[in-house]
């Protein structure tokens, strides 16, 4: 007998949605705060920095040692974050992991001491003369630097990113999440700040809870411990609309210091995580280059033994999937003739039973994992606000299970090649 997934309560306090899962599965409260704007030139390094100053002390705790003791009162609660895009939009996730307290001896309760901690964090950062701390500024502005250049000497992650940078260069998703190292310098604590009070009064912000609580007790515990004054409705995420490819595909070549060649290619589809197409685009991409299993990993790989990692990942919320590969400078071209071989076949509907069944059985898998881990739990449904779609990890195997091969070549076909990217050494062969 299986136990069903009790569903969240929804809920809104001063412009900030609440999603709230009562249950007794877990012995801790998973708490996540999603903050999103759109992605744009001009905000996008100062949001970026935001959250690392905002790790660094509040007005109650302003010592970074008194910020981290305070996680040790609240017996070893976990807090982090994370910055990333979704669609056109950049996202600041803040997350915390507090012990339920039927489990430990506390005169008060966790979960509220939990939220007064992490609104602080958010809404009264530890402060100077009335805008940021500057020491604190300086210290960030260097770790967002240093995390910006480990992007550059990571050449699989570089290729990644300049192939999707040349394939959007007219779109706001070329921009990184972190920001762009040119514009630290010149950010200063006033700046910085003013950039923060505009961020937390036009961002979406949305809270999750999972763990032994009710809407109305997050409820009390945002409105009392979330230092805002937002509009009451709470601003939604305009769903990317995806940009068809036209022509042929664009190609480019970057040269660099490099002993091992980098082949990336970027495929624009219609579909996204809004459409019902979606479950045939996620099969897609897994036969495709999502598995060891994968035509690309098998025929690039495997068989001409021409790169050594080849695969794709799509993007449910821009409509893009990006194929990467690691190849030797002189099999540059035999490797990228294969690659469209691959491509082709999944247009013509080329695939073989098994593959497609092990390519189901691999995704069902993981959307059942997902049930197994709150912050997994929390992290799909945050699809739903993202892209106006309903969808429950149940139904989403249910329909990838009756998704046809027909259904699967129809997909492909929305699949265009747009970009080519090569990254070389800077002598010829």
């Amino acid at each position: 007998m299986t136990t069903r997934t009790p569903a969240f309560e929804r809920g809104a306090v001063n412009g900030i949605r609440l999603h709230v899962m009562p249950t007794t599965r877990f012995k801790t409260f998973a708490i996540a705060v999603y903050i999103g704007i759109p992605l744009r030139e001009e905000t996008v390094t100062p949001v970026a920095l935001t959250p690392f100053v905002l790790r660094r002390g509040t007005a109650e705790l302003p010592e970074t040692i008194q910020f981290r003791e305070r996680l040790d009162e609240l017996y070893g609660a976990g807090f982090g974050f994370d910055v990333y895009k979704r669609g056109d939009y950049q996202i600041i996730q803040f997350r915390m992991d507090i012990i339920n307290d039927a489990f430990v001896q506390t005169k008060d309760p966790l979960l509220k001491r939990g939220f007064q901690f992490l609104g602080d964090v958010i809404t009264s950062p530890a402060l100077e003369n009335g805008i940021f701390r500057s020491k604190y500024v300086q210290e960030e502005k260097e770790t967002v630097r240093k995390r910006l250049e480990a992007i550059v000497n990571d050449k699989i992650r570089y290729a990644q990113e300049r192939c999707l940078e040349e394939m959007c260069k007219d779109e706001p998703y070329r921009l990184h999440p972190l920001g762009n190292r040119s514009e630290l310098p010149p950010l200063e604590a006033e700046q910085l700040h003013e950039r923060y009070k505009w961020w937390l009064d036009q961002a979406c912000i949305d809270v999750y809870v999972i763990g032994d609580t009710n809407l109305n007790e997050i409820e009390q515990c945002v409105s009392e411990h979330f230092h805002v004054s937002r509009q009451e409705i709470a601003p939604k995420y305009a769903r990317t609309v995806p940009v068809p490819r036209v022509g042929e595909a664009q190609q480019v070549i970057d040269r660099l210091d490099v002993t091992q060649g980098k082949l990336n290619m970027g495929l624009r589809s219609t579909i996204t995580y809004h459409d019902d197409s979606y479950p045939a685009a996620l099969l897609y991409n897994g036969v495709l280059g999502g598995y060891p299993h994968s035509k690309l990993f098998i025929n690039v790989r495997e068989k001409n033994s021409l790169a050594y990692y080849a695969s794709a990942r799509y993007d449910g919320h821009k409509g893009i999937c990006a194929i990467q590969s690691g190849v030797e400078f002189d099999l540059i071209e035999k490797a990228t003739a294969i690659i469209k071989q691959q491509l082709d076949a999944m247009q013509q509907g080329q695939i073989e039973a098994l593959e497609l069944d092990q390519t189901k059985a691999m995704l069902a898998n993981q959307l059942r994992e997902i049930d197994d881990s709150a912050f997994e739990m929390i992290g799909f449904d945050f699809n739903r606000v993202l892209s106006g779609k309903e969808r429950t990890t149940s139904s989403l195997i249910e329909q990838l299970i009756h998704t046809t091969a027909d259904q699967i070549q129809t997909a492909a076909s929305t699949f265009h090649l747009d970009t080519i990217y090569v990254l070389r050494n800077r002598e010829e062969v």
